[in-house]
C-alpha cells in the first residue's frame, strides 16, 4: 500500500509546516451536501470548525504536483491546520532570478538580456514560451512548485541567489530594466505590506460561526420553544453585546496596525534603469534587484536595501527599539569581507530596513546615495513583523485547555441528564415534542451560556487596573500566563542598570605600562595626546539639526574631551575633494600647556591654533561580531594619515603590538570589569605617507586594524537602576527564577549580577568557556570558578592556567568543603559564543546548564530567542523584560514579554511599561495571579452553578415539574450575572508570595474543591425535597390549596400529577422548597469560592460583591420569611407554612456552613498544605526550604502528608515539569558542576571530565 506524501516547507524556520495533496472527489462532495441537507447545516459547520476533517470528506488524497488544496499542518506543539487552494500562474520563466535572454551571450548584469520585445498575447514577454507555475497563498507568503526539489518553496529576495558583497557591486549595481522588473513582479508582488481590514459583516460571521455562539443560538431556538421568552431575550441581548464588543476590539486592532503600516508604506522613488538612467516610480513597483537613490534630505525607507554609494544615518526605533541614530556604510566592495556572501544579519550595518527613517545622508565629489534592494512587502524585515502580529501563535495555556476538558465532563454530566429525562418520559408517558424539549434542555441547563463573558471580565478588571499602573496590554490572554511565571529574563543596559553611561575616568598607557587613572580627559595637557584625539574622532556621532546624536557611549566619550565637531554642507561636499568631510577640533581656548609661555603662541591667530583640527577620512563603523570599530583620519598639515580603533578590552589587545600591551593590562581589566565598569580600550597606529584618500576608501578594515599600538582604557560607569534590588529581592522571595541576558562584557556583567542581588555574596559564579572544534580537536568546555583570584578569565577566549600545586590543592579542599552545600552555591555563567558552541556541539548538557546559569553575556539577539524557547522546553514559564533595543525576538517568544520602550517595537511585546525600571515585573505576576485564581474561582463557580440548577431540575423532572421562566430569569440574571461580574473585581494581594497558584483546572485541589461543593448541594437539595414530602401539611397543590393555613385534618399524600390549570406543573411544594434552597446555595458557593489572600485582596474590601451578596441575602431572606403576593406569584412560588420557611432556614445556613467548612478546613487546610503542596515552589528545586517549624509538628506534617499521599496516589510521584525532574537527576549527579579548572570534551559519546588543568 502506497503511504500518504508529505512534505515538510519552511524547513528548520519558526512557521515549518506539513502539506499533504488533495484533488476534488465528487461522490464525496454529493455526500457531503446529503449530510449536510439531513443535519440542517451542522455537518458544514463541523467541517468549517475542522480543516483537517474538511478536506478528506471532500477530496482524495493526490500528489503534490497535482494537487488542487493543499492541507498544511504546523510542526510545532499547537499542530495547527490550515488549507489552501493552489492557483497557477502563467509565466516567461520558472523562477524570478532566471534570465529571459535566449541568448545568453548578449546578457546585461542582473540577468537582463538586450532585445526587443513585441507586445502579443503575453505583452512584454511574448518571444518567450510561458510556463505553468502552481502556487498557493497562506498567512501572506506566496509559494511555488519547484519541480527540483519536488516541493513549494517561497522566495525571500535578492538572497535567494547567494550573491556575494564583491558581486553585488558588480553584477547587481546598475539597476534593472522595465522587463525584468515585470518579470520579478510576477513573482514578489507589489512591494507592500498590505494590512487588509476585513470588513464589518465577515468579522461578524467569523464571530458568530464561533462554536459557542453556536450552542447560544441552539439554546434561544430551544428556550422558545418553550415559551421562555423572557431569558432568551436576556442571553440574545448579552450575546449581541458581547459580540458588539469584540467586533469593535477586533476592528479596532486591525485599523491600528493598518495605519501604522500604511502611513510610509507606499512613497515617491528614484529608481536607476541602466547605467545613468533615473526615473521616478512608486515604491509599489520595486522589486529585489532594483537600484534605488536615496535623497539627500532622507526617507522612510520602503524596503529592505543594501548600501552601495555613500552613507545614510538612520533611526531604526520602529524596528529595534533604540532611538539613537545609526550610521550605515556601503557594502564592502574588495578585500576577504567583499567575497562572503551577502546576509542580512551579518552585513546590517551596510542594510537599510524598511520601515526605518533615513534622516541624511553622505556622500562624496556629487555621487548619488545607492542601495541595491534586497526584500520587499511581507518578506522584509517590518513585513515579518508585521505578520507576526497579523498571525501570532496560540496561547498555549493550560487553562484554556483544561476549561475544555471540563467542559466536556460537563456535556457528559447533560448526556446523563438528557437519557435519564427521556426514559422517565417515556415512562410516564409524556408526549414527544415535550420529551424533546425537555431532554435538550437539559443539555442548555449543564453547559452555561454565561460562560466566556464571566471568564473574560476578569481579564478586563485586570487589564484596566494594570493600565492604572502605567502598563499596556495588547494581549490580554496572556495576562493569566503572568500568574504562572516563575522565571523571568532581563535584559541589563536600560533595563537594570540607567541607560546612559558615565564617564568615570581613563587611564592610559605609555612605554608598556599604565599610568594612575585620570579622571578627566579634557585636561590641556592632553589635547594633543593620540589617545584624546583617538576619543574626539573614533564614533559613529552625526549632527543633526544642530544637535549631536549617535550612540550614549560615543556622546559621553566625545563631551568628555570637550572637543567640537563640525560636518560640511552638502555644497563644500560637492565642490571640494572632500579630503575631510567631518573634521573635529579643541575649543579655542585650548592649547597646550608646552606652548603656554611661548611668546609666539600667546599671540596665535585661528588659523594656527586650527593645527590640532582633525579629519575623519574613512569610518569602519561598529561591528557587534568583530566588537570594535575604527577610524582613518588625517591631521591638519600632516602629510600622513592615523588609525584609531577602539573596542572589546580583549579584542583590541590582540590586535595590538604585544610589547604595547601593559603586562598588568588582564588584572587590571578584571579590577575594572569586577566592580562594574564598562571598560573600552583604544589603539592607533600611523599609515604610510603614500597612502592616498582614494586607496584608503578601497583598502579593508583587516589591513588597517593590525599592529596597533595599545593606547590605554576608557572607563565607562553603569550605574544601577535604583529600583533594581528591591525588585529583584521581591522576586526571589517569591522564589521566581531571575536571569540577565545582555550584550555586554561577562565580568561586567556578573558584577552587575551580583550589585543588584542576582548573584548573593556567598554564592560562587562558574565561567563556562567553550572553544568549537579546531585542527582535529574536538570541541571543549572550560570550567572556571570566579572566586579564585588566581584564575585569570577572559570574555571571549581560552586562558590556559598554570596553577601552582599548592593552590590546586587548596582549590580541591575548598571544593570538597563546598560538596554538600553545593546545592545552593553555584550558578553558571556563559557567553554568546560558548552559548552557540555549547548548543551546536554539547546539546545534552544545555538543559542541565540553564538550570543554573543565571548570567548570559555578549548575547546576540537570535540567541535570547534560542535561550527562551530552551527555557520553555523544559517547562519554564518564562517572562522576559528588556527595553525593546535587541529584545524584540525574545519578548516575542517568551510567554509573556514586557517592553519598556514606548516606541513602536513595543508592538511586538504583548505588555508595554510607561515606567522605564523593572518595577513593572512584580506589579504584572500579582495581576496575573489575581486574574488567574479570578478566572479559576468564576469556572468554578459556573460549573457549580449549572450543577446546582441541573440537580434542580433533574429532581424536579421526577415529578414531572421544572423550573418557572421568571425563576430561570432571576437566578440567572439577579444571581448569577450580578455575582460573576462583581466577584471579579478583587484586586491583586499587595505582595508576592512563594506559593504558586495551580495552571490547571484539572488538578487535586480544584477538584476536590468542586466535586465537594457538588455532594454538599446534591445532599442538602435532596434532604429539601425529601423532607417537603414528609410535612403532614403536605398534599398535591392546587390553586385553592392553602398550606399557610393549613388545618389538623389528615393532609393527602397523593403523588404530584400534571393539573389542568397549571399545564407544566411549575406551582408546587417541591418547586418552591428546592428554588429557595438553589438561590441560597448559589450565593453560599460564591462566596465560599471567591477567595482572598494569598493572591486577592479579600473578598470584603470587593464592595460591589458584598454588596451585591448582602442585597440578594437579605431579599431572599425577606420572601422567604415575610412572603410578599406580588412577588410569589411573579416567581410562580407558592405558600407554605412558616414552620417549614424556618426549618428552610436552617436548612440553607447549615448548608453554608458545611461548604465553608470543607472549602476552607479540608481543602485549604489538610488537602493544600500536606499533600499538593510538594509541586509547588520547586522553582528553585536545589535549595533548600527553611526549617522554621519544630520536631513534633514536621513529625504530624510528615505522617499526615504520608497518609494522604498514599490516599491521593501522590506518593512518589514524580514532578510534573521537566526542569524539576532534571534538578532532581543532578542532585544525585556526583561530577555536577563540574570541578574547578576542569575540561569537558565533545568527543565522547558521554561528556568527558579531564583532570584539573
Amino acid at each position: 500500500m502506497k503511504t500518504k506524501e508529505v512534505k515538510i516547507i519552511n524547513q528548520g524556520l519558526e512557521d515549518e509546516m506539513e502539506v499533504w495533496g488533495y484533488q476534488p472527489c465528487l461522490w464525496k462532495r454529493i455526500l457531503v451536501g446529503v449530510g449536510a441537507v439531513c443535519s440542517g447545516g451542522l455537518l458544514l459547520l463541523l467541517l468549517y470548525w475542522l480543516p483537517e476533517w474538511g478536506v478528506k470528506s471532500t477530496c482524495t488524497h493526490t500528489s503534490l504536483r497535482n494537487a488542487h488544496t493543499l492541507l498544511l499542518r504546523t510542526t510545532d506543539e499547537f499542530k495547527q491546520w490550515f488549507r489552501a487552494k493552489v492557483h497557477v500562474m502563467s509565466a516567461p520563466g520558472r523562477k524570478p532570478f532566471d534570465s529571459l535572454d535566449p541568448q545568453p551571450t548578449a546578457q546585461l548584469p542582473n540577468g537582463d538580456g538586450e532585445h526587443g520585445i513585441s507586445e502579443g498575447h503575453h505583452g512584454k514577454f511574448a518571444h518567450r514560451e510561458p510556463v505553468q507555475i502552481h502556487c498557493f497563498t497562506h498567512h501572506s507568503t506566496k509559494y511555488y512548485w519547484n519541480d527540483l526539489i519536488q516541493n513549494f518553496e517561497f522566495y525571500k529576495g535578492l538572497e535567494d541567489v547567494k550573491v556575494s558583497c564583491a558581486s553585488i557591486h558588480s553584477d547587481h549595481s546598475s539597476g534593472l530594466s522595465k522587463t525584468l522588473q515585470d518579470y520579478r513582479t510576477l513573482f514578489f508582488g507589489e512591494n507592500e505590506i498590505a494590512v487588509i481590514v476585513p470588513s464589518l459583516f465577515k468579522l461578524l460571521i467569523k464571530e458568530v460561526l464561533n462554536p459557542f455562539y453556536i450552542f447560544q443560538l441552539f439554546s434561544v431556538i430551544l428556550w422558545s420553544a418553550e415559551d421562555y421568552y423572557y431569558y432568551a431575550t436576556a442571553i440574545v441581548i448579552m450575546s449581541a453585546i458581547s459580540i458588539a464588543t469584540s467586533l469593535y476590539t477586533v476592528k479596532k486592532q486591525y485599523v491600528m496596525l493598518h495605519d501604522m503600516v500604511a502611513a510610509h508604506s507606499v512613497v515617491r522613488v528614484s529608481v536607476c534603469r541602466g547605467n545613468k538612467d533615473i526615473e521616478h516610480a512608486m515604491s509599489t513597483e520595486l522589486v529585489p534587484g532594483d537600484v534605488i537613490v536615496i535623497p539627500a534630505n532622507g526617507m522612510i525607507m520602503p524596503c529592505d536595501a543594501a548600501l552601495i554609494h555613500g552613507t545614510c544615518i538612520v533611526n531604526e526605533s520602529m524596528l529595534t527599539g533604540e532611538s539613537v541614530p545609526v550610521t550605515k556604510t556601503s557594502l564592502p566592495s574588495s578585500g576577504e569581507e567583499a567575497a562572503m556572501s551577502y546576509d542580512m544579519e551579518e552585513h546590517k550595518r551596510h542594510t537599510l530596513f524598511c520601515g526605518t527613517q533615513v534622516i541624511q545622508t553622505r556622500f562624496y565629489a556629487g555621487e548619488l546615495v545607492k542601495a541595491v534592494v534586497i526584500r520587499t512587502g511581507f518578506s522584509t524585515e517590518k513585513g515579518q513583523l508585521v505578520r507576526s502580529i497579523l498571525y501570532p501563535k496560540p496561547t498555549d495555556f493550560k487553562l484554556y485547555r483544561d476549561a475544555y476538558l471540563f467542559l466536556l465532563c460537563l456535556v457528559g454530566v447533560a448526556g446523563i441528564g438528557f437519557i435519564y429525562t427521556i426514559v422517565l418520559s417515556v415512562m410516564n408517558k409524556v408526549p414527544a415534542k415535550t420529551i424533546i424539549i425537555e431532554s435538550l434542555d437539559i443539555v442548555t441547563i449543564t453547559v452555561p451560556p454565561a460562560l466566556p463573558a464571566a471568564m473574560t471580565a476578569g481579564i478586563v478588571y485586570a487589564q484596566r487596573r494594570l493600565k492604572r499602573v502605567g502598563i499596556f496590554c495588547i494581549s490580554p490572554q496572556r495576562i493569566n500566563m503572568c500568574g504562572q511565571l516563575n522565571l523571568v529574563c532581563f535584559d541589563k543596559t536600560g533595563t537594570l542598570t540607567e541607560d546612559g553611561l558615565d564617564l568615570w575616568g581613563i587611564q592610559r598607557a605609555e612605554g608598556g605600562s599604565f599610568s594612575p587613572p585620570e579622571s578627566d580627559a579634557a585636561k590641556e595637557s592632553l589635547v594633543d595626546s593620540p589617545f584624546v584625539a583617538c576619543m574626539a574622532t573614533c564614533h559613529s556621532l552625526t549632527k543633526i539639526e544642530g544637535e549631536l546624536s549617535g550612540d550614549p557611549l560615543d556622546l559621553k566619550m566625545f563631551s568628555g574631551t570637550g572637543w567640537i565637531l563640525e560636518e560640511p554642507t552638502e555644497e563644500e561636499t560637492a565642490l571640494h575633494n572632500p579630503i575631510m568631510p567631518t573634521v573635529v577640533r579643541p575649543p579655542k581656548h585650548a592649547v597646550p600647556e608646552a606652548n603656554q609661555n611661548n611668546p609666539l603662541t600667546q599671540n596665535m591667530d585661528l588659523s594656527e591654533l586650527s593645527s590640532c583640527e582633525i579629519g575623519i577620512v574613512r569610518q569602519f563603523p561598529f561591528s557587534s561580531a568583530l566588537q570594535r570599530m575604527s577610524v582613518v583620519v588625517r591631521k591638519l598639515g600632516e602629510k600622513h594619515m592615523d588609525a584609531y580603533l577602539k573596542g572589546a578590552p580583549e579584542v583590541v589587545a590582540s590586535l595590538c603590538k604585544q610589547h604595547t600591551v601593559p603586562q598588568s593590562f588582564t588584572e587590571t581589566l578584571e579590577t575594572y570589569t569586577r566592580q562594574g565598569f564598562r571598560v573600552i580600550a583604544l589603539a592607533h597606529r600611523q599609515l604610510e605617507s603614500k597612502l592616498s584618500w582614494h586607496k584608503v576608501q578601497n583598502l579593508s578594515r583587516d589591513l588597517i586594524e593590525t599592529n596597533m599600538e595599545f593606547l590605554g582604557l576608557i572607563i565607562m560607569q553603569n550605574k544601577i537602576k535604583e529600583e533594581t534590588a528591591g525588585v529583584l529581592c521581591e522576586l526571589r522571595q517569591a522564589d521566581i527564577r531571575t536571569l540577565m541576558v545582555t550584550g555586554d562584557n561577562m565580568l561586567t556583567a556578573i558584577s552587575v549580577a551580583r550589585d543588584c542581588g542576582m548573584v548573593r555574596a556567598h554564592e560562587r559564579v562558574i565561567i563556562a568557556d567553550a572553544v568549537p572544534p579546531k585542527d582535529f580537536h574536538p570541541a571543549s568546555i572550560t570550567w572556571r570558578y570566579t572566586e579564585n583570584p588566581a584564575q585569570t578569565i577572559k570574555d571571549n577566549q581560552t586562558v590556559e592556567i598554570n596553577l601552582e600545586e599548592e593552590e590546586e590543592e587548596e582549590e580541591e579542599e575548598a571544593y570538597d568543603k563546598q560538596v554538600t552545600q553545593q546545592e545552593q552555591s553555584y550558578h553558571f555563567a556563559v557567553n554568546g559564543k560558548t552559548f552557540a558552541v555549547i548548543t551546536e556541539h554539547f546539546p545534552q548538557l544545555i538543559q542541565k546548564l540553564v538550570l543554573r546559569a543565571t548570567v548570559f553575556a555578549r548575547m546576540a539577539p537570535d540567541q535570547k530567542t534560542q535561550l527562551v524557547e530552551i527555557l520553555q522546553s523544559i517547562d519554564y514559564t518564562v517572562g522576559m523584560c528588556g527595553d525593546g533595543a535587541n529584545d524584540c525576538g525574545a519578548l516575542k517568544r517568551a510567554h509573556s514579554g514586557i517592553s519598556l520602550s514606548e516606541l513602536e517595537a513595543s508592538v511586538a511585546s504583548p505588555f508595554t511599561s510607561s515606567t522605564s525600571n523593572i518595577s513593572c515585573v512584580p506589579n504584572l505576576i500579582r495581576e496575573g495571579r489575581a486574574a488567574l485564581i479570578t478566572s479559576f474561582c468564576v469556572f468554578k463557580f459556573m460549573a457549580l452553578y449549572s450543577i446546582i440548577q441541573y440537580l434542580s431540575v433533574t429532581l424536579l423532572y421526577s415529578i414531572l415539574s421544572n423550573l418557572g421562566d421568571f425563576q430561570f430569569l432571576f437566578i440567572d440574571i439577579a444571581i448569577i450575572l450580578i455575582i460573576a461580574f462583581t466577584m471579579s473585581l478583587n484586586p491583586s494581594w499587595k505582595e508576592l508570595v512563594r506559593r504558586r497558584p495551580p495552571s490547571s483546572l484539572i488538578s487535586g485541589p480544584l477538584l476536590c474543591s468542586v466535586l465537594t461543593q457538588i455532594l454538599t448541594c446534591l445532599v442538602f437539595q435532596v434532604l429539601a425535597f425529601l423532607l417537603v414530602r414528609q410535612q403532614s401539611w403536605y398534599e398535591t397543590w392546587t390553586p385553592q390549596s392553602d398550606a399557610c393555613n393549613v388545618s389538623s385534618s389528615s393532609p393527602s399524600h397523593s403523588l404530584n400529577v400534571t393539573s389542568p390549570h397549571d399545564h407544566k406543573n411549575i406551582r408546587n411544594y417541591e418547586n418552591t422548597t428546592l428554588f429557595y434552597v438553589s438561590s441560597f446555595q448559589y450565593l453560599a458557593v460564591a462566596i465560599v469560592f471567591s477567595k482572598g489572600k494569598p493572591f486577592r485582596q479579600p473578598s470584603y474590601k470587593n464592595w460591589p460583591f458584598m454588596l451585591s451578596c448582602i442585597c440578594l441575602y437579605i431579599f431572599l431572606l425577606l420572601i422567604m420569611l415575610y412572603p410578599v403576593p406580588a412577588i410569589d406569584s411573579f416567581l410562580e412560588i407558592v405558600c407554605v407554612p412558616h414552620d417549614w420557611r424556618v426549618t428552610l432556614v436552617i436548612i440553607v445556613f447549615v448548608n453554608a456552613a458545611v461548604s465553608f467548612m470543607l472549602e476552607i478546613l479540608i481543602l485549604d487546610i489538610i488537602l493544600w498544605r500536606l499533600v499538593f503542596r510538594g509541586n509547588q515552589g520547586l522553582n528553585r528545586p536545589t535549595e533548600c526550604p527553611s526549617a522554621s517549624a519544630d520536631a513534633p509538628q514536621e513529625a504530624n506534617n510528615h505522617w499526615g502528608s504520608s497518609f494522604l499521599s498514599w490516599l491521593f496516589c501522590q506518593k512518589n510521584k514524580p514532578p510534573s515539569v521537566r526542569y524539576m525532574h532534571l534538578a532532581l537527576k543532578l542532585q544525585d549527579d556526583a561530577d555536577w558542576p563540574p570541578r574547578p579548572s576542569t575540561v569537558t570534551y565533545a568527543s565522547e559519546p558521554q561528556s568527558h571530565m579531564s583532570n584539573p588543568l
